[in-house]
């Protein structure tokens, strides 16, 4: 797969792949801090970050979209100098490197575009295989938010608050 995984920006024609991809990952609702009865309508304007210093991508095999990222400021004013980013793989594309291609191309375009450091705001502690990527490619857990994130299950879970200087 390596080597016919691309990351590109995403495209318009890309949603009718992507939709189906954000669905899967927040109906399971054991990785990713959005309601799971999230809406097509509603996940559009939510995922696509077209606004300044914002940026929508896709990972691609082929026509396929494995993958997707958004990323862009992480707040605004004083704090728009950090960036934040978030990702969703398919689940049968994920062990492949999707989600790694996928950090990696957002840190260089933070890098590429001025920011100073990168933070993830709410990494679900039990998704172990996200925190071990992010922490692999230099980032820090700075705090966990006890129980902030209930599982379909209904047990309470941390989220973790993830750093990276660039």
């Amino acid at each position: 797969m390596a080597d016919t995984l691309v990351v590109r920006d995403y495209a318009d024609d890309d949603w009718p792949q992507v939709w189906p991809l954000i669905e899967e990952v927040v109906r399971a609702g054991d990785t990713f801090p959005y309601p799971t009865d999230l809406t097509e309508a509603e996940a559009r304007p939510l995922w696509l970050e077209n606004g300044p210093g914002g940026r929508t991508t896709v990972a691609t095999d082929g026509p396929l979209v494995l993958g997707t990222a958004k990323m862009g400021r992480n707040r605004p004013g004083p704090g728009s100098h950090v960036a934040t980013a978030s990702y969703m793989v398919a689940a049968d594309a994920r062990g492949r490197g999707v989600g790694r291609a996928l950090v990696v191309e957002s840190l260089e375009w933070a890098r590429q575009s001025g920011y100073a450091a990168m933070q993830f705001n709410a990494v679900v502690a039990t998704n172990t295989a996200a925190v071990r990527l992010y922490e692999s490619l230099g980032f820090t857990v700075v705090g966990t938010v006890p129980r902030a994130h209930e599982l379909p299950t209904g047990e309470r879970v941390g989220l973790r608050i993830m750093h990276i200087d660039l």
